[in-house]
């Protein structure tokens, strides 16, 4: 596809990047099929191609306005899109950059801006969320329908978490012979705060200790995504400083528990390669970055088994993020079959749940559409338990599944029996 850039795009380097992704691009059309919104509408504009149609446009000096903001705005960023194209268009790239360049052409209503605003200070900001969701769960049963639906319940295994407010290093084991650096994230803690327990006690339960830097926060993604750019950067810079201390020390990888988390910062060394203070040490994280099931993949454990776990039906729900995103898919699965889980199969795996960080929350009826389609999906085979590897995707279907979803190293540690040892 062939893009004629105004004068002003051309001398930038936006403009040439978004030229170099858009010329891959041969209209074959295999991307619509795999893109959740466009099979929920038919709208061409409502697909990859269509959307990139208006990229081009803006990127040539057409008028933009709300029908382009609305057809960029709609799109979950799950990137399945990536994955079916047989060109290798970077569309998630692409789609940033459109973002960007019609938020400064066409801004949106002031009303929509403060609310985007207000959830991102919310969702960004671990112990301001925490309140919050506290208070939501309090009051849940008197809420509004609407509201109620979107505040996920608290998860049995919240009491065996460890504080939020981490101390610099938390090891189970503290003579383990390798190291790695765990982030806790923003919303994590307090929507599913058993997660990070179990997994420093299956990694120690493999020789790995974790540590955590203090001064660590929110990956940066939600502002990103959000419009936010520069205070996304600023939170990966804070990041990258609170993190180096600990690889001069000896840290071996960064172990992401959410794979939203992970697909960002993986994403550091790119989006922080103009910085001459942080490029250097980020493109460093970034290749050290690992998803859970990677460094489990390659820890060995003695009480791996090819025998069904008590009988247990259980689903996995790949997340965009990891099976998209990192290109991880089936990594999870074939893990939790060495430790014996019973896995039903999904059909039309690869489609979003509809979570999509914030999405769930400023798009509500196409997240509840894409949820329902989902929780169908996976609950075909009659499954005990759903399990994914995101906390955006747990607590966005848990709202509404027949069956408990939790994160598959919950699972994992309870069959390993290791609850109640290592000291939690």
């Amino acid at each position: 596809m062939k893009v004629e850039l105004t004068k002003e795009f051309a001398a930038s380097g936006i403009g040439e990047e978004a030229r170099r992704i858009i010329s891959r691009c041969v209209h074959c059309g295999f991307c619509t099929a795999a893109c959740p919104t466009y099979r929920l509408s038919g709208n061409e504009l409502e697909g990859p191609r269509g959307r990139i149609y208006l990229i081009k446009q803006a990127l040539e000096g057409e008028p933009v306005g709300e029908v382009t903001r609305s057809h960029l705005d709609s799109c979950l960023t799950c990137r399945a899109c990536e994955s079916a194209c047989p060109s290798g268009v970077e569309y998630g790239r692409l789609i940033e950059i459109g973002r960007e360049v019609v938020a400064q052409q066409a801004p949106a209503p002031l009303p929509r801006r403060a609310a985007q605003r207000l959830l991102i200070e919310l969702v960004s900001r671990r112990r301001l969320f925490a309140f919050f969701l506290w208070w939501g769960r309090l009051l849940r049963p008197i809420l509004p329908a609407g509201l109620r639906a979107r505040i996920p319940p608290a998860e049995p295994t919240a009491g065996r978490s460890r504080s939020a407010s981490a101390s610099t290093t938390a090891a189970p084991r503290p003579s383990q012979a390798r190291r790695v650096i765990m982030l806790e994230g923003c919303v994590q803690p307090a929507l599913l705060p058993g997660v990070e327990a179990a997994a420093r006690r299956v990694l120690a339960h493999c020789g790995i200790e974790t540590v955590y830097a203090p001064q660590a926060g929110c990956c940066g993604a939600l502002r990103l995504h959000g419009g936010d750019v520069t205070g996304g950067l600023d939170a990966m810079r804070r990041n990258v400083d609170a993190w180096w201390p600990l690889v001069e020390a000896g840290a071996e990888a960064i172990v992401m528990t959410a794979s939203g988390c992970g697909v960002t910062v993986r994403d550091y060394g790119r989006l922080l390669r103009d910085d001459p203070r942080y490029a250097e040490r980020a493109a460093r994280l970034s290749a050290m970055t690992r998803d859970l099931c990677e460094v489990m993949g390659e820890a060995s454990s003695p009480a791996e088994s090819s025998t069904v776990a008590g009988g247990e039906r259980l689903v996995f729900h790949p997340p965009c993020t990891l099976q998209h995103g990192q290109q991880l898919g089936g990594r999870v699965e074939a893990l939790l079959r060495r430790f014996g889980a019973d896995l039903q199969p999904v059909a039309d795996i690869g489609q979003c749940c509809g979570s999509a960080g914030s999405y769930s929350i400023l798009h509500p009826a196409t997240a509840e559409a894409l949820r329902a389609r989902k929780l169908a999906s996976l609950n075909v085979g009659a499954p005990t338990q759903i399990l994914s590897a995101n906390v955006g995707c747990i607590a966005h279907l848990a709202v509404s599944s027949p069956v408990p979803v939790r994160h598959w190293i919950e699972w994992l540690d309870e069959r390993l029996g290791l609850q109640n040892t290592q000291g939690e």
